[in-house]
């Protein structure tokens, strides 16, 4: 990080960086196989610091506020190294290959930061969840690179009005999920073969009595 904020992240060899640590190269290769799993470990150390600290008094909070206050105290963990992240951002942009990796750091951070925040993260609603809390806690850092004052106004607002805008597209997903259920189930017995999907359709006509009318919540 030190070499990252006098530098351009391009330009640092793995060679640079084991004389900052006077480290030789061997130990440097088991602790670490490239300058990007550094990055990956950076993720890990920063992710430490924010699950240490407690949020048992937003226990009671609504889901988008305890989210708010986890990705602040990230924020507040990562300052100290801002500009190193700054010119790191900046070398992941034109790098996509880098970038994908780094995105793969990134979600596996976010998946802990959501269970901190006690936000589920398993399933088709999860993933969504998870991909929606690497975006968001981007863009807020696109901010945050630029915001000079030590309160973190225009970072705070950023973070809160990429959380509502996330919250409303999570809850249509939400919504998507639960109305597509019927087809998804369809789905599954055509994938399943001829003999499946005979199966499922006699399933579901006993399952409706004749003398009633069809149930309103199938397709």
């Amino acid at each position: 990080m030190t070499l990252a904020a006098e530098r351009r992240w391009r330009e640092i060899t793995i060679p640079d960086i084991a004389r900052q640590a006077n480290v030789n190269l061997a130990d440097f290769r088991d602790a670490f196989p490239s300058k990007g799993a550094i990055l990956g470990g950076f993720a890990r150390m920063i992710d430490r610091k924010v699950l240490e600290a407690s949020a048992d008094d937003l226990a009671g909070e609504p889901a988008r506020e305890r989210l708010f206050d986890v990705m602040m105290r990230r924020i507040d963990a990562m300052a100290p190294y801002k500009e190193a992240l700054r010119q790191i951002a900046a070398a992941m942009r034109s790098d996509p290959l880098a970038l994908a990796a780094l995105h793969q750091v990134a979600a596996n951070s976010m998946r802990f930061m959501l269970a901190a925040a006690d936000i589920e993260t398993e399933g088709a609603p999860g993933l969504l969840r998870l991909e929606g809390a690497v975006a968001v806690f981007a863009r807020t850092m696109e901010t945050w690179f630029e915001d000079d004052d030590p309160g973190l106004a225009r970072t705070m607002a950023r973070l809160d009005r990429e959380l509502g805008r996330g919250e409303r597209l999570l809850n249509f997903a939400d919504d998507l999920y639960r109305v597509t259920k019927p087809l998804r189930s369809f789905g599954r017995a055509l994938a399943g073969g001829p003999r499946e999907f005979s199966r499922r359709m006699r399933e579901r006509s006993r399952e409706t009595p004749r003398d009633e009318p069809y149930p309103t919540d199938q397709p």
